[in-house]
């Protein structure tokens, strides 16, 4: 299942090259993440009120064009690969008119607040979208 999440770039978001600062891409991945989860029905705050975390651990970046003051974006998510721990998001930020901004792929992994190493994701918290997917 795909996702899709848009924004507008705000004024504080452009560097001194009158762009978005690629920093603040990170940013906007992140949102449109967390907007996925809610989206694919994940309970996000019971899962960290149980004593888990979803952490990113590691980020491929693809910058193709850069985004301007005022531009809607839009980013599409999709889980494209899931495991009893961890798995992957593939997303795209595109401009209004299609074209594309950035596109990443995003590794995670369910952590043990307690003992902060990678756990299986508790069976109460699984949604179809975060079946074993290969």
């Amino acid at each position: 299942m795909k996702t899709y999440t848009s924004l507008i770039v705000r004024p504080y978001e452009i560097d001194s090259y009158n762009h978005v600062n690629n920093a603040v891409y990170q940013n906007y991945l992140e949102y449109a993440r967390m907007d996925m989860l809610h989206q694919i029905g994940f309970k996000y705050k019971e899962f960290y009120a149980a004593g888990y975390f979803l952490y990113v651990t590691h980020v491929d970046l693809y910058y193709k064009v850069s985004a301007v003051q005022d531009d809607e974006l839009i980013i599409e998510c999709e889980m494209t690969k899931t495991g009893y721990i961890s798995g992957r998001i593939h997303q795209i930020m595109r401009k209004k008119d299609g074209t594309v901004c950035v596109e990443a792929d995003v590794d995670w992994a369910c952590v043990s607040a307690k003992t902060l190493r990678p756990c299986k994701i508790p069976e109460e918290f699984m949604v179809d979208e975060l079946r074993i997917k290969k």
